[in-house]
């Protein structure tokens, strides 16, 4: 049974936590693209920069998290996510909006938001350094470890406040989205537009406020998505290095434009990365002596330090055998 748990706590859980990370992000990526027409690089680095207003704030107001028993980080991820919606809406007003009012192609937005995310990346070291940060100041990260009801199972299962909190944000998260999608006359204004731009225009939909919504979304997503991160691991520089590719490939199986493929995407990356990088020894050791091979201490298919190449194999392959992801979203 412990190679069970063991099991659990490796891919289960794991899996969970960086595929809710994977899916936060690619749904921002899936609706810039089906609203602005291009793959906007930048947005990894929104989530690094969201996950450093958490910082900022939190060194400022250490001890409201531990007076309401939670995460001070967590208590100022609402005043995080606004502070990132607002740099991501004048990103788009200093650099975005005016290329687009030049008629560019797609290619001069992506080319633009490559400069974005340097400037971005330039930034936070200026102000921020190069070293790995805690957001843990006056309070410390809650580990939970449950026991499993086995006699042979020695071995807790293992998780943690910001995991468990992470996994209610997205619940809450794709809940609000669908109903502000489905039911909000704003939310039917974003559908129409990504459908039919043109005729979305022509039908009196403002679209420039349909702009702006969009990119209120993505960054308040893409702080969640950092700050949360994050709260589990640690706060990096060079965060957005680790999810760009992932959370661009989690947006690409689903199907680009389609937020509910990229939710769905931003699964499938997590667990193929746990999955791939789990030592699979560890399982079939009570059937050792029933194996036909001797069993190697690693038998795991990628090594650890490959996992960042998982997401791009699959992105290699949804792109040749589907296209359009598996929620046939738009093609690249």
């Amino acid at each position: 049974m412990n190679e069970l748990v063991f099991f659990i706590n490796n891919v289960l859980i794991s899996g969970a936590v960086i595929g809710s990370i994977y899916a936060l992000g690619a749904v921002g990526i899936t609706l810039i693209f089906s609203i602005l027409r291009f793959a906007h690089f930048a947005h990894a680095d929104l989530m690094t920069l969201g996950a450093f207003f958490a910082f900022f704030l939190t060194a400022l107001f250490p001890a409201i998290g531990p007076a309401l028993g939670l995460p001070t980080a967590f208590v100022m991820l609402p005043l995080a996510m606004g502070l990132t919606a607002l740099t991501a809406v004048y990103l788009d007003k200093a650099f975005y909006k005016p290329l687009r009012a030049q008629g560019v192609k797609p290619i001069v937005l992506v080319m633009a938001s490559l400069g974005v995310t340097l400037m971005l990346q330039g930034l936070i070291r200026m102000f921020m350094g190069t070293s790995s940060r805690s957001l843990y100041i006056d309070d410390r990260k809650g580990i939970h470890r449950i026991d499993v009801p086995f006699e042979l199972a020695n071995r807790p299962i293992v998780i943690t406040d910001p995991q468990i909190l992470l996994i209610l944000f997205l619940v809450v998260a794709v809940i609000a989205l669908h109903l502000f999608l489905t039911r909000s006359k704003l939310g039917k204004a974003m559908r129409a537009m990504s459908d039919n731009p043109d005729l979305a225009r022509v039908s009196g939909i403002n679209t420039q406020k349909v702009v702006t919504v969009t990119w209120i979304i993505a960054g308040s997503l893409a702080a969640a998505a950092g700050t949360l991160l994050s709260l589990d691991v640690s706060l990096k520089p060079d965060l957005s290095f680790m999810l760009l590719l992932p959370i661009f490939a989690a947006a690409i199986v689903g199907g680009v434009g389609h937020p509910y493929g990229a939710l769905a995407g931003g699964f499938v990356i997590g667990f193929a990365e746990t999955l791939s990088v789990f030592n699979w020894a560890v399982l079939l050791r009570p059937f050792r002596d029933q194996l036909w091979f001797e069993l190697p201490a690693n038998l795991a298919f990628v090594p650890t330090e490959y996992k960042i190449t998982v997401p791009f194999f699959i992105l290699l392959a949804i792109l040749v055998w589907r296209p359009t992801g598996l929620f046939k979203g738009k093609v690249l």
